[in-house]
């Protein structure tokens, strides 16, 4: 691959789309595989099932770890000093971790990454199983595993493109997209059944323990069959160069923008779902599971129809963040508690196929010399967004009320996409094109020099 702007990993332009880097060689289109075509690389297979099994003990430690803590405490602030303490590492260190990528083979970055989160488990189950643990243990742990976040995270998401390569990125990030989904709907679950029968130590162990299968699946993989990209060296500024390349190209900057938008205000669910399981329909912790079951189950099934489609289109990204808020919108003004419920499904479905497509166009329009800057950057704004914003929109619902609360992140969510989209078409050089096609009505952008013949209205 070409270690210079705009490398060979880039998607092939869209006439109809945001236009790619200025100077960025188009690729050749990617081909419209099946849902599970990625699965076909052996060293991508071996990385998918073991982020299988790791991703339910995820999972697992993260109900575990809140139950623990309230246990101990009594307290719901000591939950969310917890998380908070687990997210704070990305949002210091998040930039220089994607420097460390960017200088690191992957492969042998993740086998230390990995081991030293299975450590941190393991050492948290002997302290709750023996009876000795106190709630510092529980916040040490929780900052060492976003420390190890910081460098892990990014790593991940780059080494996805040489495990497959350009052709089937976009199918192996939706399908990562669906593993990690997927683990959702399982995870909570076994650890509901752990801790009611035997504990909240046994979570922590089978996370600990569910290491073995990335670490496994890590060693098994041919180096040979890898995509091997070339390493940036060590050197002075490169976070600063890091910083510069996306602020220079609006296809990696507008977007990244975007999802800090939706990531800060839109996608704070549990102060929005708890809110209206509690206070609007009085339906208590059940609904509000259900609410995230249904949410789960939709983000399944926008993942894997995001695996189905062969490009990752900004287009795409503009058109599902604008109906993300507006579902949200919609939400806030259901009546009943089963059509609120309901929506739940297109909301996940439409809330991952933003974050799918975001992953996607950002990294095969990043140079691979780049890309862990690039990703831990775009890392720290999506998983940073929530934490920051979470104080701002449970202010707004806890003043106004749920509803209010749901249609406002709704709102900003749909003009951040709107405004956005405009930006970008401008930056193209697109106009709005308003006309008919076999009889149905069609709103796109074209080409400015492409306006004279679009179809009339």
């Amino acid at each position: 691959m070409s270690s210079g702007p705009g490398a060979a990993s880039a998607p092939a332009p869209d006439p109809h789309d945001s236009p790619p880097a200025s100077d960025a060689p188009a690729a050749p289109p990617a081909r419209k595989s099946s849902m599970f075509s990625s699965l076909t690389v052996r060293n991508y297979r071996l990385f998918f099932m073991g982020q299988v099994v790791s991703n339910i003990g995820t999972w697992m430690q993260r109900i575990a770890q809140d139950w623990l803590v309230l246990s101990l405490t009594g307290s719901s602030a000591a939950v969310g000093i917890t998380t908070a303490l687990q997210f704070l590492p990305m949002l210091l260190f998040g930039l220089y971790g994607g420097v460390l990528v960017d200088r690191l083979r992957k492969r042998p970055t993740l086998l230390v990454t990995q081991t030293s989160m299975a450590l941190t488990a393991i050492a948290l189950a002997v302290l709750t199983l023996t009876g000795h643990v106190q709630v510092w243990h529980v916040y040490v742990a929780a900052f060492a595993v976003g420390l190890a976040t910081v460098v892990d995270n990014p790593a991940r998401q780059s080494f996805v493109s040489e495990l497959v390569g350009p052709g089937q990125l976009q199918n192996a990030v939706s399908l990562n997209s669906a593993n990690f989904q997927s683990a959702r709907l399982v995870g909570p679950a076994v650890a509901g059944i752990l801790i009611t029968g035997v504990g909240t130590g046994y979570a922590f162990l089978f996370n600990g323990l569910s290491f073995i299968a990335p670490l496994t699946g890590l060693l098994l993989m041919r180096a040979r069959e890898l995509h091997v990209v070339e390493r940036a060296p060590r050197g002075k500024g490169q976070l600063r160069e890091g910083v510069r390349y996306v602020t220079g190209r609006p296809e990696l900057i507008w977007p990244i923008v975007l999802v800090g938008f939706v990531g800060t205000f839109a996608f704070n669910f549990p102060v929005y779902l708890s809110a209206f399981a509690d206070d609007v329909f009085h339906a208590g912790a059940g609904a509000y599971s259900m609410f995230n079951t249904l949410m789960a189950v939709g983000s399944v099934a926008g993942a894997l129809l995001a695996a189905r489609r062969g490009t990752a289109r900004l287009r795409l990204l503009i058109v599902a963040a604008m109906a993300f808020g507006a579902l949200e919108i919609v939400a806030a003004m259901t009546p009943t508690l089963w059509m609120f419920a309901l929506l739940m499904v297109p909301l996940g479905l439409f809330g991952m196929t933003v974050n799918v497509t975001t992953n996607t166009s950002i990294q095969m329009s990043t140079d691979p010399a780049m890309r862990g800057r690039v990703m831990a950057l775009y890392m720290m704004i999506f998983l940073g967004g929530s934490p920051v914003g979470a104080p701002i929109v449970g202010w707004v619902t806890d003043t106004y009320g749920a509803r209010v609360g749901l249609a406002a992140g709704g709102a900003v969510a749909a003009l951040a996409a709107a405004v956005i989209g405009l930006i970008l078409a401008r930056v193209g050089n697109l106009r709005l094109s308003v006309g008919w096609h076999r009889g149905h009505p069609r709103v796109r952008f074209v080409p400015r020099e492409q306006e004279a013949l679009a179809p009339a209205a």
